[in-house]
């Protein structure tokens, strides 16, 4: 078992904040075993809230370029493509082929339509929604069928097979 030391946990953490690498990659590029590994986690509580601090930036970075990414759908963006040509071929051990033309383009790209969806459905969802409901109702906000209205002696009927201990369907 390798000795633990500052050193190693440190090359460690680094490694899991900047990506997403597995327990078996972390212990590869810092040359323990991954049954070290799993060991110090288990019974070096210092080391295990250090890896878990580590992962929470990493997933904190993951969340923050998450974000600039989705302004960027957003608002469109532009980027420079640049393309070069040359003239004639590269011998071995002679000159370097001399560049003939080299140009640079501003590519723009549009604001895309479903990521404007996505942000206005999750960032403003009383406006925006993928749900639709719809209500029917009258004239004022009334029932557009009115319930049935019992005569006197359909209502004496009811109240006496009630207190009779009988319960027929109401029929509308």
């Amino acid at each position: 078992m390798a000795k633990y030391c500052k050193k190693i946990v440190t090359q460690i953490c680094k490694l899991i904040e900047s990506d997403s690498y597995t327990a078996k990659e972390v212990c590869e590029h810092v040359n323990i075993s991954q049954e070290t590994f799993i060991t110090w986690k288990r019974e070096k509580p210092e080391f295990s809230e250090s890896i878990k601090r580590a992962e929470q930036v990493f997933l904190k970075t993951i969340a923050s370029e998450a974000k600039k990414s989705l302004m960027k759908k957003i608002q469109g963006y532009t980027v420079q493509e640049k393309r070069t040509v040359y003239n004639g071929e590269a011998v071995e051990g002679k000159s370097k082929p001399k560049i003939k033309e080299q140009t640079v383009t501003d590519k723009y790209f549009q604001p895309d339509t479903a990521t404007i969806i996505f942000a206005l459905c999750n960032q403003d969802s009383d406006n925006f929604k993928n749900k639709q409901s719809t209500e029917v109702t009258g004239a004022g906000g009334k029932d557009l069928i009115r319930p049935r209205t019992l005569t006197k002696e359909e209502a004496k009927e009811l109240w006496n097979d009630f207190e009779n201990g009988k319960f027929p369907e109401i029929q509308r």
